[in-house]
C-alpha cells in the first residue's frame, strides 16, 4: 500500500530539511556566531511534538506488523524503538540547553553544541535507516490491514507545519523550510 508508505516519506523529507536548518544553526554557534536559538528551539520542538508524539507511533505499529510478517526483523525493530526513545530524550537535552541560553543561565558553548550534534547525528541515522532498509521492506510485505492498523495507532494527529490550518507557532519555521530548499543527501 503505497499511500501510508508515501505520507511516511514525507514525513521524513520535512524531518530531513528541519535537520538541515538546525545544522546550518548549530554551524553558525560553533563559528562563534550568534545562531537563531528560536529557529532552534522551533525546530526540535516541532520534532518532539509532532515527530516523538504521532508520527513514531505511527512507524512502531507497522514495526510490529513488520516483525510479525518477518521476524527475522525483530533485531532491527527493536533498534529502531531503541533510537526512537535516545532521539525523543536527545531532543529533551537540546531543549533545555536552549532554554538556558534563552533565560541567560551560565552554560557551556561545548554542551549546547555537543547536545544539538548528537540529536542531529541519531536523528540522521535514524531517517537513513528506516528509508533505505525498513521502508522497502515494508512496501513489500505490510498489507492493507496492516497499514490500516498502523494508521490508527494515534488518532486526531495533523502535522502543525501542514495544511491551512497549520500551528501559528511555527509560521517562522514554515518560512524558513520555504526558503531553504532541501540538501541533496549522499547515499
Amino acid at each position: 500500500m503505497a499511500e501510508p508508505l508515501a505520507l511516511w516519506h514525507a514525513d521524513h523529507v520535512v524531518f530531513g530539511r528541519l535537520l538541515d536548518l538546525l545544522e546550518i544553526q548549530v554551524a553558525a554557534f560553533h563559528a562563534g556566531e550568534r545562531p537563531n536559538y528560536e529557529l532552534m528551539t522551533d525546530i526540535v520542538d516541532y520534532l518532539r511534538q509532532y515527530g516523538d508524539r504521532f508520527h513514531h507511533p505511527r512507524e512502531e505499529a507497522a514495526f510490529c506488523r513488520l516483525v510479525e510478517r518477518d521476524p527475522e526483523m525483530r533485531l532491527p525493530v527493536n533498534r529502531l524503538l531503541q533510537e526512537h526513545r535516545v532521539i525523543a530524550r536527545a531532543g529533551d537535552d537540546v531543549l533545555e540547553r536552549l532554554g538556558e541560553v534563552a533565560d541567560d543561565v551560565m552554560t557551556e558553548r561545548a554542551d549546547v553544541e555537543a547536545a544539538a550534534a548528537t540529536y542531529l547525528v541519531y536523528y540522521r541515522h535514524h531517517l537513513a535507516t528506516e528509508e533505505g532498509k525498513i521502508m522497502p521492506l515494508a512496501k513489500e510485505l505490510l498489507t492493507g490491514d496492516d497499514w490500516a492498523a498502523a494508521g490508527e495507532a494515534v488518532q486526531g494527529a495533523p502535522d502543525p507545519l501542514s495544511g491551512v490550518d497549520f500551528d501559528e507557532r511555527y509560521r517562522e519555521l514554515r518560512k524558513h523550510i520555504a526558503l531553504h530548499p532541501a540538501k541533496p543527501r549522499a547515499q
